[in-house]
């Protein structure tokens, strides 16, 4: 990813400086998860959770459980494998029939990322659906690549991704209580669920101007979880006027996101936020995502308790598991259309 070409050159109105007004004093709130031990400060924890989802679809927590031990493990493990050679990388690469393990060649938006990740499915093997034909039911395994070096990468990343889950699971309830339903409202979604979890290593760049790590987009899932590192370039865009705003790295901290399932779950009451990330001429960046997806049987759809006659229904629903390996496919390369997106499923006023 040395020499840069064009196919990473973004839109001139999606590049670094556009809509960026640097040196803003609002930031997205950061929420401090011990105060749950506190019973009377718990509804407060949970309404500051749902004004955060409502206002910028993006929160920071800490003291969240994930034990730090693990996550600089795993930092330390990944850094060990980007370093390697890059015919040693591509013997774990993946591809469009087997979309786990490296990759350095992603689309977003049709524009090639300034990046390289690894992805890992939650559950080893995975279940998806076989196509996209949405009368085809077939189902096949997808089963994760591990490289041989460094030798404890998949324990490391696997301990992560449980403590990661385990907080997931956490904030889905909490972001539940907030919508005032109960509590494990969402959790027969989950039965089968399709999360995974992403290493994206963002080299230096010679022209941070025209490129960026990860262009403009919403995540498709129903909660992110991100770990970032010191070296910052995550952007969020306000829901109230689309201005960019920095995600200031806090130590130890975890960066929350709410995704398309749930701003359609809720009926566009939560906000998936769009977001990308800018890069640098002299720093690389780790990042570790964990993307909670549900069951590939379930149909996302606005739920029943938070429609009314004076609330309609915005968007029709879908299957989750067609979605998903349709909006997959689309990543490893230029399309002439741009990809399913889930304003394709709002509903016509």
């Amino acid at each position: 990813m040395e020499d840069f070409d064009p196919t990473y050159i973004q839109a001139p109105e999606h590049r670094s400086d556009s809509n960026f007004i640097p040196n803003q004093p609002e930031e997205i709130p950061v929420i401090d998860l011990s105060r749950l031990d506190d019973p009377e400060d718990v509804q407060n924890v949970i309404s500051e959770i749902g004004d955060a989802c409502e206002k910028w679809g993006f929160f920071q927590v800490i003291n969240h459980g994930v034990p730090s031990d693990a996550r600089q493990r795993v930092e330390k493990t990944v850094k060990m494998f980007f370093d390697l050679p890059m015919e040693e990388k591509i013997k774990v690469k993946r591809d469009e029939v087997n979309p786990v393990g490296y990759h350095d060649g992603e689309h977003t938006k049709n524009v090639k990322d300034w990046k390289e990740v690894f992805d890992i499915y939650f559950k080893d093997p995975m279940v998806i659906p076989s196509s996209t034909d949405p009368e085809d039911e077939g189902l096949r395994l997808v089963y994760n690549k591990w490289p041989q070096s460094p030798s404890d990468f998949r324990e490391a990343c696997e301990v992560y991704a449980k403590h990661a889950e385990k907080l997931a699971f956490k904030l889905l309830e909490l972001i539940s209580l907030s919508l005032g339903l109960p509590k494990e409202r969402f959790h027969d979604y989950f039965k089968e669920q399709m999360s995974f979890f992403r290493i994206n290593r963002y080299p230096p760049c010679p022209r941070p101007d025209l490129a960026l790590g990860v262009g403009h987009h919403k995540d498709a899932d129903v909660i992110s979880l991100l770990a970032q590192d010191e070296v910052g370039g995550l952007q969020v865009s306000r829901r109230s006027d689309g201005v960019w705003f920095p995600i200031r790295p806090v130590p130890n901290a975890l960066v929350i996101n709410i995704g398309n399932c749930m701003e359609i779950w809720t009926n566009d009451k939560y906000w998936s936020a769009e977001h990308r990330v800018v890069v640098n001429t002299t720093r690389e960046r780790y990042s570790i995502p964990f993307f909670l997806l549900p069951s590939h049987d379930v149909e996302v759809k606005p739920l029943e308790e938070l429609v009314s006659p004076e609330n309609p229904p915005r968007y029709k629903g879908y299957k989750w598991g067609k979605f998903y390996v349709s909006r997959n496919r689309s990543d490893f390369r230029k399309l002439e259309i741009e990809n399913i997106q889930i304003d394709d499923f709002k509903v016509k006023t």
